[in-house]
């Protein structure tokens, strides 16, 4: 599929107006190398691209998709909201709609705010957790990405891992020093952290099944762990569910291994793909919120009345679905995942798959996965190889050896045949 002149040249008209020609990094295409395809439309699991390609779309807008592009409740629900107004500044009875869906999938959240992003949900509920304990340090896990605030960028994953950059230009030294970096998967490295730093770490935030250094699970018993640690010395627990809310299952992450968190950031799926987060979590954290509290957070499109119609259309799809959806998914993921490991294994290809639910990584080693430092020993090269490859026989993975794959309900399994088939093709080459 060598035919993308009007995206090579739409790419350079965008580059005199972007840094790099986009408005987020990942999408530039530098860690796999040569022009991104620019989108014209895309419908269920497709992706037609400014020359009229198409590719089966494995990223999904970074994980939202989880029912297809243009799926037509979401898209008739903003469309009735759209003609009412797309914002008002004001409260509607939406947002609540919205919360109590969100509530009776997550017991944890007894109470929450909107966002317009996974970034201010997560620097928000740092805030709210230094405000709750008093306390200043904030211990994250190396590979783990939490959006784009000051103290977040220390050892994040994501993009931040894609581009090889240790923390972020910026960031004062002030700020930084605030945040504590572990190995994931490493409770021994937290309870040192802990005796270290005493009474001095407000909370701990994680992603429970990191997506942001490729897909990498908890060990057994880690997020457990983590709770009892963070109980014992009066930290919260901030579960960032960004990325796994209503991804791995209805209840997320917190679900799927029994997780009773203080606090929860969400987004992506929430928002059925348009500007969304949420942080909420325990009654007696979210009150400290003004205006009832001393802890101020505020935005002017908070609760956007087109987000929260396409919220609500895709949470109440998959609370009526849910049975079928999440079996579905899992069939269909895990044929595709080892499907593809097993291409590479008959290729000779060193190839280490992860998955959990509908999100995997195939990473380009030999050895397991369990932390970033393991990720960070991929052969990059070869990834970047492999994926161009694939985008050559239309199929489009995430451009980045630290980033997961998302399937939808929409992908079918002749999707998946064809994937598999073209993923023998692309091996010979890597």
């Amino acid at each position: 599929m060598s035919n993308r002149v009007r995206s090579q040249t739409l790419q350079e008209r965008a580059e005199r107006y972007f840094p790099g020609g986009v408005n987020s990094p990942v999408r530039a295409f530098r860690a796999v190398g040569g022009a991104p395809p620019f989108i014209d439309r895309a419908e269920g699991a497709y992706l037609y691209d400014a020359d009229g390609n198409r590719y089966i779309d494995y990223f999904g807008s970074w994980g939202p998709m989880i029912l297809g592009h243009a799926f037509p409740p979401v898209v008739e629900a903003i469309q009735r909201a759209a003609r009412k107004s797309s914002s008002f500044g004001a409260s509607t009875a939406s947002e609540a709609d919205l919360a109590e869906r969100i509530a009776s999938c997550y017991p944890a959240i007894e109470k929450m705010r909107f966002v317009s992003s996974g970034t201010e949900a997560t620097m928000s509920a740092i805030r709210l957790a230094r405000a709750a304990t008093g306390r200043k340090i904030v211990v994250k896990f190396e590979g783990c990405y939490h959006g784009h605030a000051d103290g977040l960028l220390v050892k994040a994953g994501s993009g931040v891992a894609t581009f090889g950059i240790p923390g972020s230009a910026g960031v004062p030294e002030e700020i930084a020093h605030l945040t504590l970096a572990l190995p994931y998967n490493d409770l021994a490295a937290v309870e040192a952290a802990f005796a270290a730093h005493p009474d001095a770490i407000a909370a701990i935030i994680l992603e429970p099944v990191v997506g942001n250094a490729g897909c990498i699970p908890p060990a057994a018993g880690y997020l457990a762990g983590l709770r009892k640690i963070t109980a014992n010395h009066g930290a919260l627990l901030i579960v960032d569910e960004v990325m796994t809310g209503f991804r791995v299952a209805l209840g997320g992450a917190c679900e799927l291994y029994s997780l009773d968190p203080d606090l929860v950031t969400l987004g992506k799926i929430v928002g059925g793909g348009l500007p969304v987060g949420v942080f909420g979590g325990k009654r007696r954290f979210m009150d400290l919120l003004a205006p009832l509290g001393p802890v101020y957070q505020a935005g002017t499109l908070s609760g956007n009345p087109l987000a929260m119609a396409a919220g609500l259309a895709t949470l109440g799809y998959l609370q009526e679905h849910a049975a079928e959806i999440y079996a579905r998914l899992e069939a269909a993921s895990s044929a595709l995942a080892e499907g593809v490991a097993g291409e590479a294994s008959r290729a000779g290809v060193a190839l280490a798959t992860n998955r959990v639910g509908a999100m995997w990584t195939w990473f380009f080693t030999a050895a397991p996965v369990a932390n970033y430092g393991d990720a960070a020993k991929s052969d990059t090269a070869a990834f970047g190889r492999f994926h161009h490859a694939m985008l050559d026989q239309g199929i489009w993975l995430p451009p980045s050896q630290f980033e997961a794959a998302f399937l939808s309900t929409a992908h079918t399994d002749a999707d998946i045949t064809a994937t598999i088939a073209a993923a023998r093709k692309a091996f010979a080459g890597c």
